[in-house]
C-alpha cells in the first residue's frame, strides 16, 4: 500500500468512527434519564385515559374519606365544615339572644360529628359509582383542567349518591344524637314564634347533613385530583404516571 493510499484509508476510517460516535451520542441523548421517563409519551388509548381518571378519582375518594371521617375531619376543616343551616339562621340569632349560645355551639359541633360519622361508610358507595362510570369523552375530561374529572363524577352520580348516602346519614344522626341538640333550640324558638306571631321552624337535618357531607367530600376529591394533575410525586401508580404525565402543565 503506497503512502497516499494509506493516508486516504486513515482519513476514511476516522470519518466513519466519528460519524458512529455522533450517532451513538444522539441515541444516548434521546434515552430517558430514569426508567419511568417516557412512559407518558406512549400512545394512550381511550381505555387508558378512562382507567387513569378512575384511578385518580378512587385515590381521591380514599384520601378524602380517610381525612374527613375522623374526629374533627369536618369540624376543624374550614373548607368543608357544616355551619348552622342557612334557612334557620334567624333561629340561631334569636336563641343566642335568648341565652342559648352554648346549645348552638354544641349543635353545630354535633352537625359535623354526624357528617364525620356518615363518611365512614362512604368509601364503597363512591368507589362503586366510579367503577360504574361510562366515560365517552375521557380525553376532553383529561384536558379539561383542574376539577374536570371530579365535576364529571359529581354531575353524573350525585342523585345515586344521595339515595345511597341518606340511610348512612340517618344512622349517623342517631349515633351522635343530633336531634337531641336541635330540639331544645327549635322548641325555644318556636315558643318565641308563637307569641311573636311568626312561623314555627322545622329543619330537615337528614337532607342537610347528606347534601353538605357529599359536597364536602367532592371538594376534597377535587383537591386530590388537582394534586395529581400538578404534582408528579402524587402519581403513585403506573397508569397515573402515563395518563397525567401526558399533560402539559
Amino acid at each position: 500500500m503506497g503512502p497516499k493510499l494509506a493516508k486516504n484509508v486513515l482519513i476514511l476510517t476516522t470519518a466513519i468512527g466519528l460519524s458512529s460516535c455522533d450517532v451513538l451520542l444522539d441515541t444516548m441523548q434521546t434515552l430517558p434519564n430514569n426508567p419511568t421517563a417516557g412512559q407518558s409519551s406512549l400512545a394512550l388509548t381511550n381505555e387508558d385515559i378512562i382507567s387513569g381518571l378512575k384511578e385518580a378519582l378512587t385515590i381521591g375518594i380514599q384520601n378524602s374519606v380517610k381525612s374527613s371521617s375522623v374526629t374533627d375531619g369536618f369540624l376543624k376543616n374550614d373548607l368543608i365544615r357544616l355551619p348552622f343551616p342557612q334557612d334557620a339562621l334567624h333561629v340561631r340569632a334569636k336563641v343566642i339572644e335568648l341565652g342559648f349560645q352554648g346549645q348552638v355551639d354544641q349543635f353545630e359541633t354535633t352537625l359535623n360529628r354526624a357528617a364525620e360519622e356518615a363518611t365512614k361508610e362512604a368509601l364503597p358507595i363512591f368507589v362503586n359509582a366510579i367503577k360504574n362510570m361510562s366515560i365517552q369523552d375521557g380525553l376532553s375530561i383529561l384536558n379539561g383542567g383542574e376539577g374536570a374529572a371530579t365535576k364529571f363524577l359529581r354531575d353524573n352520580t350525585s342523585s345515586q349518591l344521595v339515595s345511597a348516602f341518606t340511610p348512612k346519614v340517618q344512622q349517623a344522626i342517631s349515633t351522635v344524637k343530633l336531634t337531641d341538640y336541635w330540639n331544645p333550640i327549635a322548641n325555644k324558638y318556636n315558643t318565641f314564634a308563637t307569641f311573636a306571631n311568626k312561623p314555627a321552624v322545622t329543619a330537615d337535618l337528614n337532607s342537610y347533613v347528606t347534601q353538605r357531607a357529599i359536597t364536602g367530600l367532592f371538594t376534597l376529591v377535587e383537591q386530590e385530583e388537582n394534586k395529581i394533575r400538578k404534582d408528579p410525586t402524587a402519581r403513585v401508580t403506573d397508569i397515573l404516571v402515563r395518563v397525567f404525565g401526558s399533560l402539559k402543565n
